[in-house]
C-alpha cells in the first residue's frame, strides 16, 4: 500500500468512525433482584453490574470520542 492509499483509508475510516454510533443501554443485572434473594445473589449481581458499567462507560467514551 503507497502512502497515498494509506492516507485515503485513513481518512476514509475516520470519516466512518464519525458517523453516530448509538450505545444500548445494558440489562443492569441488579435490576431484577429481590428482597428476598440471598446476600450471595445480590454480591454477585452487584459485582456483575460493576462490570457491566465499566463496559458501558467506555462505550459511551469511544461513541463521544468518534463524534469529534
Amino acid at each position: 500500500m503507497t502512502g497515498k492509499e494509506r492516507e485515503a483509508f485513513a481518512a476514509q475510516a475516520q470519516a466512518d468512525a464519525r458517523e453516530l454510533q448509538e450505545v444500548a443501554v445494558p440489562p443492569w443485572a441488579a435490576a431484577g433482584l429481590r428482597k428476598s434473594d440471598s446476600l450471595e445473589l445480590k454480591v454477585r449481581a452487584l459485582l456483575a453490574e460493576c462490570r457491566q458499567r465499566t463496559g458501558y462507560e467506555r462505550q459511551l467514551v469511544a461513541a463521544e470520542r468518534a463524534c469529534q
